[in-house]
């Protein structure tokens, strides 16, 4: 599988990935992530998601061409490209982190929300939602304060800001079960999947990881190591 980071962090492709092999352990499925060559180190608002959608598909087809790649994995929470890649038809699964994120937390007719540090992408996340067909169990999105390029620099204070997030999503909105969007935020939501809190908390790339092990029919993988810590932040 091909893990594609869209924006041009490398620092972020490597935990992405990481957190990826964490979740398909055990499922014979390899991962290899991939940094698009152009645009921002963050999507954090319209202009910079949409701008990634082509430079998506340029590093999909590159992936392709090179080899060794049963499933395409966008680790974005927009999914950019996806659209894009699904009509090209290019022989293999092709499946976004949001989208999957999503309909793990709407399952069952469940009520969820969204926690993250976007607010300029509040708009699009609402229209992602709509066009998944999840309005109806859509209780709003959560945002935390400041810019997510701070917090992004400082996990101790991510863990916190999203964690608080999270609960308003659930004592203020209602929501049954909460999306930790982005694929940034990757090791962030593991840590707060395993803190027990007191409804579930989804993270999308392990979330997406597995349904591309029942697409690719290798049956769920192992479960994932119980993540307790950030790097670089206090247990």
């Amino acid at each position: 599988m091909v893990l594609i980071n869209p924006n041009t962090s490398a620092a972020t492709t490597r935990m992405m990935t990481t957190v990826a092999r964490r979740a398909l352990a055990g499922s014979g499925i390899r991962v290899r992530g991939v940094t698009v060559t152009t645009g921002p180190v963050m999507l954090t608002d319209p202009a910079s998601l949409r701008a990634a959608a082509p430079q998506v598909v340029a590093a999909a087809h590159e992936a392709l061409t090179a080899g060794d790649c049963a499933a395409l994995l966008v680790a974005a929470f927009g999914d950019p490209g996806v659209t894009e890649l699904r009509s090209a038809a290019l022989g293999v699964p092709v499946l976004g982190i949001g989208e999957a994120a999503l309909a793990e937390a709407a399952s069952g007719d469940r009520r969820f929300g969204i926690a993250t540090t976007t607010p300029r992408l509040a708009a699009a996340i609402a229209a992602h939602v709509e066009r998944l067909g999840l309005t109806s169990r859509y209780t709003g999105a959560r945002f935390t304060p400041g810019a997510p390029e701070h917090l992004a620099a400082h996990p101790e204070k991510q863990l916190a800001a999203l964690e608080a997030a999270v609960h308003a999503c659930a004592v203020r909105d209602g929501a049954e079960a909460v999306v930790i969007g982005g694929g940034p935020l990757g090791e962030t939501a593991e840590v707060l999947r395993a803190r027990g809190l007191t409804l579930p908390v989804i993270a999308p790339i392990p979330t997406a990881c597995r349904r591309i092990a029942g697409l690719l029919g290798t049956g769920p993988p192992d479960p994932a190591p119980r993540v307790t810590g950030l790097p670089g932040a206090p247990p």
